[in-house]
């Protein structure tokens, strides 16, 4: 699999031990930024994510800020993103098998370094279950499409 990944400030700090995981498990994994702990604002990095993620659609994405709440609202603003705040495994692997989610998020000040490489392997051991989800999130990218030239 290939993951973009980028955070804000809040979010920095862990993004070397993630880089590092998703490497350990044999995936390719691409930094968007930013590259250093100064304040920056969630906004940019998680459109510059959710961009690469919609350009490279066999791609994935793994947003970090303070909680995740932030970061995953806004790459969800981009059409054709699903982006999922998760803070374990189960959640983690709901998003992908009922939302065919493509965007991991979480907060590094909400989650730890064991909670967080069980979510990842749960994020990149499901698959989505298609069937009766499809129609669901075939509805979210209709909604989406909505009003979609005005950012």
């Amino acid at each position: 699999m290939k993951f973009y990944i980028a955070t804000d400030h809040a979010g920095y700090a862990l993004k070397a031990f993630v880089k590092e995981y998703i490497t350990t498990l044999g995936h390719e994994i691409i930094d968007l930024g930013p590259n250093s702990a100064d304040r920056v604002d969630y906004p940019d990095f998680a459109h510059k994510c959710a961009r690469a993620v919609v350009e490279d659609e066999k791609s994935f994405g793994i947003l970090i800020c303070g909680t995740g709440i932030g970061i995953s609202i806004a790459a969800n603003k981009i059409q054709g993103i699903r982006a999922a705040l998760c803070h374990d495994a189960y959640t983690a692997k709901m998003s992908r098998a009922h939302n065919n989610a493509n965007i991991l998020a979480f907060g590094e000040r909400v989650i730890g370094k064991g909670a967080i490489e069980s979510t990842i392997d749960a994020f990149c051991e499901t698959e989505f279950e298609g069937g009766r989800h499809a129609g669901r999130v075939d509805k979210i990218e209709e909604c989406c499409s909505f009003g979609s030239d005005l950012g």
